[in-house]
């Protein structure tokens, strides 16, 4: 039998007042949510190559920050799910024993952090680095991604609130490194057969 923690203690009672009000809105509102929560991480994917998009037009060292953004959002989640492994929190579902919207994992899916909500907060962390536009956009809908595990029974309030900030130190001090000095990388990629991805043909 594993070992695992319980969280309840810290957040349980708010967990519970947000599972409990999903069941007491429209349905409409409860599928969009949920839809979200599984699907949303979509949207960053996107948002993501439009930067990288637009940014061979500013030249190749902004083409590096924008194909850098990926690379930050992998390493965060390498990060949250190396956390997720040490403290080994069981889903709230679990203990709780809630009706849910989202299926409760099995046993082992540890809860804290939240991985979406990490995810979701690097990419938004990564983005401001490529466009301030593409930055708030996905800021907003990393919030919106982290509110929603909550509201579908996936997570505690905590988990959340973990898993944005743990994405987004880690992509934000990787982002910042390469950010004040980005020639040496675009010179590298350029003399490869990534060269194309520097700049508009």
């Amino acid at each position: 039998m594993m070992l695992a923690y319980d969280g309840s203690g810290i957040d349980g009672s708010a967990y519970t007042a947000v599972v409990d009000l999903a069941h007491r809105t429209p349905g409409w509102l409860d599928t969009t949510i949920s839809a979200w929560s599984t699907y949303g991480l979509a949207l960053f994917a996107v948002l993501m190559l439009a930067g990288w998009w637009r940014a061979r037009r500013s030249g190749p060292e902004a083409a590096v920050q924008a194909l850098a953004a990926p690379v930050l959002v992998l390493v965060a989640y390498g990060v949250n799910d190396a956390l997720k492994q040490v403290v080994r929190e069981d889903r709230p579902c679990q203990t709780l024993h809630r009706a849910v919207l989202e299926a409760c994992p099995a046993p082992g899916d540890w809860s804290f952090p939240s991985n979406h909500a990490a995810l979701a907060a690097a990419a938004a962390a990564a983005l401001w680095f490529v466009s301030a536009r593409l930055g708030a956009v996905a800021t907003l809908a990393a919030l919106a991604m982290g509110a929603s595990r909550v509201w579908v029974g996936a997570h505690y309030p905590h988990d959340v609130a973990a898993g944005l900030v743990i994405g987004a130190v880690v992509a934000l001090a990787l982002g910042a490194a390469l950010y004040h000095r980005p020639q040496a990388l675009a010179r590298r990629l350029a003399a490869t057969r990534l060269r194309p991805l520097l700049t508009v043909s």
